[in-house]
C-alpha cells in the first residue's frame, strides 16, 4: 500500500570525502571514503560525481571497483571534485526459514564450503527427466573426471574429462551389465607358417594379425604391459605335420620378460603325433600372470625328437589373447 508522507530512503546517502588533492594528471584511480570510512558502491549509477562543476556521466567518465573509482581521463590538478553515494544494496535482512523456493533461484550457485543434504531421506536430484545428459563433475588438479546420465543408450557413466560419454572409463547400462571400453584386451592370430620346428628349435610363434587391441599393448608379436595388475592369458596353437616318434616331445612357452630377466610357462607334451595318423596336435593354455608395467609376453613353439618339418596352423587354429583382470 502506499505511504503517507515522504516514502522512506533506503541505503545510506553520504557526500564522499574529497580526493582532489590526488589529481595530479596521470593518476586515474582513487579510493573514496565518507567520512575516513571506505565505501564500496554497487555500480557506477549509484554515484553523483562532479568535476569542475560538471556532472560525470556513469560508465563513460567513469567507472567503480571495490572501493576505487576509475576515471576515464585522469583529473588535472586544478580540477574540483564532489561526489555522493546514494546508499548502499538494499539489506533485505535474513530470509525466514522455508521461504525461499526453487524459482527464486538462477545461474550457477556456488556454496563456499561443504554442502550437506539432511533428513529423514535425504535425496539429491540431478536433471529433470527431459531427453538430456545429466552429470557431476569434479574438478582436479590436474584431471576432471565426471559420473553422470548418458542419454543415448541410458547409461550411468564415469568417466575422464567434463564432457560425458566422450572418455568413458566404465558405465553401467539399464540391464546391470558393467562395461569397461577402455580395459586392456588383446586377441591376435596369424597365417601358416611351415618347417619351424620339429628338431628341437625354439620358434617364436608370430601373431601378426590383431583382431582387437584396446589400448595399442600388442606389437612384434609380444603384448607390453600397461599397468601393473592379473592378467588372463589363453593360447591356442596347432601344429601340423608331426612325425610320430617315441622320442618326439614338445612345448608351448609362454615368455614373461620383466626387469632385465625372464620367466618360461610351460606346457609339455610327449609325442604329440603318437594317437593321430593326421600327424597334428592341438595345445591349448589358460594363463593368470601377475605383471608390472612394461613386463612383455610373447609365445615360443618346440618340438624335438625329428626334423624341421612341424608347421603351426593360421587363423581358426592359431591364438594369443590376454586381458587385465585386475589392477593393482
Amino acid at each position: 500500500m502506499p505511504y503517507i508522507g515522504k516514502s522512506p530512503q533506503h541505503g545510506n546517502y553520504s557526500k564522499i570525502d574529497d580526493i582532489s588533492s590526488g589529481f595530479d594528471g596521470s593518476d586515474a584511480t582513487h579510493a573514496i571514503a565518507s567520512n575516513s570510512i571506505a565505501i564500496t558502491p554497487v555500480r557506477p549509477e549509484a554515484l553523483i560525481i562532479s568535476i569542475n562543476g560538471v556532472i560525470q556521466e556513469p560508465v563513460t567518465d567513469y567507472t567503480v571497483s571495490g572501493t576505487n573509482i576509475t576515471f576515464t581521463t585522469a583529473p588535472a590538478s586544478t580540477d574540483s571534485f564532489f561526489g555522493v553515494v546514494m546508499g548502499e544494496q538494499l539489506a533485505i535482512g535474513t530470509p525466514s526459514d522455508a521461504t525461499i523456493t526453487s524459482a527464486k533461484l538462477s545461474g550457477d550457485l556456488q556454496t563456499p564450503g561443504n554442502l550437506t543434504i539432511a533428513g529423514t531421506t535425504p535425496t539429491l536430484t540431478v536433471g529433470d527427466a527431459g531427453a538430456e545428459d545429466a552429470k557431476i563433475i569434479f574438478d582436479g588438479n590436474a584431471q576432471d573426471y565426471h559420473l553422470g546420465l548418458q542419454d543415448v543408450g541410458d547409461k550411468l557413466v564415469l568417466g575422464l574429462g567434463s564432457t560425458l560419454g566422450t572418455t568413458t572409463h566404465m558405465s553401467f547400462d539399464s540391464s546391470g551389465r558393467v562395461l569397461t571400453p577402455l580395459q586392456p584386451y588383446f586377441q591376435t592370430t596369424n597365417a601358416l607358417e611351415s618347417n619351424v620346428t620339429g628338431d628341437g628349435t625354439t620358434y617364436t610363434a608370430s601373431f601378426g594379425t590383431e583382431t582387437h587391441d584396446i589400448g595399442g599393448n600388442f606389437a612384434a608379436n609380444k603384448f607390453t604391459c600397461p599397468v601393473t595388475g592379473v592378467y588372463l592369458f589363453t593360447t591356442k596353437i596347432f601344429l601340423y605335420g608331426i612325425v610320430a616318434s617315441s622320442s618326439l616331445y614338445g612345448n608351448i612357452t609362454l615368455i614373461h620378460t620383466f626387469s632385465g630377466d625372464t620367466a618360461a610357462h610351460t606346457l609339455w607334451f610327449g609325442d604329440p603325433g603318437d594317437n593321430s595318423t593326421d600327424n597334428y596336435h592341438c595345445v591349448t593354455s589358460p594363463l593368470l600372470l601377475e605383471m608390472t608395467a612394461s613386463d612383455t609376453a610373447h609365445i615360443t613353439v618346440n618340438i624335438t625328437g625329428g626334423s624341421k618339418v612341424v608347421d603351426l596352423d593360421g587363423p581358426g587354429n592359431r591364438l594369443f589373447c590376454g586381458l587385465l583382470v585386475s589392477g593393482s
